[in-house]
């Protein structure tokens, strides 16, 4: 089959990359379009130190079990539902498990994946394939109102004008009334702008510590101490960048503030899933191109680009 594999920090597209091998209560999903996120680009300079089909953002076709012939989108972590952590209920956790195009387990840049059925979710008929390859990131957005206790008077300050910050701007803009998006590209936030957003450029950020919440989209090792110079003490940091390499910072601040900082990851499909089908939120701006499977050295070359928001793989095309 074709795939666009990583071996160490060499990308090569293969027209003879081997079919995914079953594991129990997996189905093969016939893919037909999948999206290239900052992960992705990550793993390609190390993160993780990944080797295999990348590609984590998916929605295809279930080729059997009980959705088989439908569109389907797939949560990413392969748990073992054996062990104490996810008899506890953190299956995303699970010490056993390995994440789709991420950890020991082959992704979706490729004409088939396995998924287990039991990670599969119906795609609803009114949702375009397009949209519906964004559930992923958007339930990574929602995993911010599933972990914290906002308000409506909460001072958000989401740091990132990129594809995953987009997402979970619109979201917290429905919860909370003082939303501002801080980046560094001016036609990506005006994007947001466009969207009823409140943004401002990175060199511009606000000087006082006011935020109550601070997000971190950014991608880079200096969204954490851009969010400290920006929440208030006994504020909150949300972390959803990952980033190759090791980070170092002084953590005195964090202890004398009593800033507390919560990891983010994946979140809830269903959500994100109803929040397509309802129109929740808008998608359609942040699709920058689209390219075929066998030109992905291509579009990964153009996701990596300053101006892009989502390249989108058109798997089946």
């Amino acid at each position: 089959m074709r795939a666009i594999v990583l071996d160490r920090d060499q990308v090569t597209v293969r027209d003879d990359h081997p079919l995914p091998i079953l594991a129990d209560g997996e189905v093969l999903v016939r893919v037909m379009r999948a999206g290239i996120c900052e992960t992705d680009l990550q793993l390609i300079r190390g993160y993780m130190g990944f080797r295999g089909v990348l590609g984590h953002e998916f929605v295809g076709l279930a080729e059997s079990g009980p959705f088989a012939g439908r569109r389907v989108v797939g949560e990413i972590n392969c748990s073992c539902w054996k062990c104490e952590t996810c008899l506890a209920g953190r299956p995303t956790h699970c010490p056993h498990r390995s994440v789709i195009g991420i950890l020991n387990h082959d992704g979706a840049f490729a004409d088939v994946v396995a998924v287990p059925q039991r990670n599969l979710h119906v795609v609803p008929d009114s949702v375009p394939t397009d949209l519906a390859v964004f559930t992923e990131p958007l339930a990574a957005a929602f995993q911010i109102p599933a972990q914290l206790s906002l308000h409506r008077e909460d001072r958000i300050v989401l740091l990132g004008d990129g594809r995953l910050g987009n997402l979970c701007a619109q979201v917290l803009a429905r919860l909370c009334d003082r939303v501002l998006v801080i980046g560094k590209h001016t036609e990506k936030l005006a994007i947001l702008r466009q969207l009823g957003l409140e943004t401002c450029l990175l060199e511009n950020q606000p000087r006082e510590r006011l935020a109550d919440v601070v997000v971190d989209c950014t991608g880079s090792e200096s969204g954490l101490p851009t969010a400290l110079q920006l929440v208030r003490p006994r504020g909150t940091i949300v972390l959803k960048t990952t980033v190759a390499g090791t980070q170092t910072m002084p953590w005195a601040p964090i202890v004398i503030d009593e800033i507390r900082v919560v990891g983010s990851r994946c979140g809830p499909f269903d959500r994100a899933l109803a929040a397509l089908e309802q129109n929740e939120v808008q998608i359609q701006p942040l699709i920058s191109n689209r390219f075929e499977l066998s030109n992905g050295l291509a579009a990964l070359e153009r996701a990596q680009s300053k101006d892009v928001l989502k390249v989108l793989l058109d798997v089946d095309a």
